[in-house]
């Protein structure tokens, strides 16, 4: 894939608070992983703001890259030359097997352990991929998220959901847009184990307010808000490749708030977090999204997204080499 060299740095827009600076890339050469043969709308707009501030970035996907102990740093990634970048931001690990994920995984964790700065990183990836994982931190942080209960076998649904009074739904651990999901009144309503891959995720339905089904997306760095959108549906499935309506939002102060403590939960460079109200008003986090797409909320957003994203990316970066160096 191309490597794309910039020249002039542009401003970055101040989070409130901040005194506005620039910010000046040049001599950095970083890293973007997409999907082969996806992702490009993504990608375009990433390299066009990276390249607006001076720095050159080459386009990869993960399956390209390799372990490799003839190269001193021991990772081989295409345009790099047996070099580590100076920063990585990870648009997608790829769909595989689950030797290939754990291999590109490893990539990313190597990657952090030669010091290099990944936007989200592995351990981000894995917390926010297994919904589980995402749950049982937003729970331990104490952050309002449904009732969930996930377990390996049938038999152990169906215990859970031998005196249900209530509706569940039934989750993928392992999905986004909306696919795969279901609701569950009953124990006979329970797909087979194979169905579902000998696991369930069982999350209490939250019921809306007026049968409006309605949640919000929330884009976050670790520096801001970037932007959000709130999501109407005709059925309780608010996905927008689900059919959904958008449009745009401005958090509030405790909409922001749950927002960031989810991301500090996951410890979370960037992340799309969804959000959705109680019918007795409660606000709740239902998931976090390490690898959040946002061409439907750029839709309705005011704002450039990829360009804030890549300006808080370049702001981490630039942090990180700096106390790099102060430590040498």
């Amino acid at each position: 894939m191309n490597a794309i060299t910039s020249t002039a740095p542009s401003p970055r827009p101040s989070p409130p608070g901040e005194t506005e600076n620039k910010l000046d890339g040049s001599g950095l050469h970083l890293a973007l992983l997409i999907e082969e043969g996806r992702g490009e709308w993504h990608a375009r707009r990433i390299v066009r703001s990276l390249e607006a501030m001076g720095a050159r970035v080459t386009v990869s996907s993960l399956p390209h890259c390799a372990f490799d102990t003839a190269l001193a740093s021991g990772i081989d990634i295409p345009g790099f030359k047996g070099e580590l970048p100076d920063g990585v931001f990870v648009r997608s690990i790829s769909a595989g097997t689950l030797e290939q994920i754990t291999f590109r995984l490893g990539l990313l964790h190597a990657l952090r352990e030669s010091g290099v700065r990944v936007w989200n990183d592995a351990r981000v990836v894995e917390r926010c991929v297994d919904k589980s994982q995402t749950t049982f931190l937003l729970h331990k942080a104490g952050i309002a998220t449904p009732r969930t209960r996930v377990c390996e076998t049938e038999a152990h649904a169906r215990d859970y959901t031998a005196d249900l009074a209530r509706t569940l739904v039934m989750k993928p651990l392992f999905g986004s847009q909306g696919k795969g999901i279901g609701q569950i009144t009953s124990p006979e309503q329970l797909p087979p184990g194979a169905a579902v891959d000998h696991i369930y995720y069982m999350q209490d339905f939250v019921t809306p307010a007026d049968d409006v089904f309605e949640d919000w997306r929330v884009l976050a760095t670790r520096h801001r808000i970037v932007a959000a959108m709130t999501r109407r549906g005709k059925t309780w499935v608010t996905n927008i490749h689900q059919g959904a309506a958008a449009r745009t939002h401005t958090p509030d102060a405790e909409m922001a708030a749950i927002s960031m403590a989810a991301m500090r939960a996951i410890d979370a460079d960037y992340a799309g977090i969804d959000l959705i109200r109680t019918a007795k008003g409660e606000l709740q986090v239902l998931e976090v999204n390490s690898n959040p797409a946002w061409r439907g909320l750029q839709s309705v957003a005011d704002i450039n997204i990829a360009q804030a994203i890549a300006e808080d990316f370049l702001v981490t970066v630039l942090a990180h080499r700096s106390a790099q160096r102060a430590a040498t």
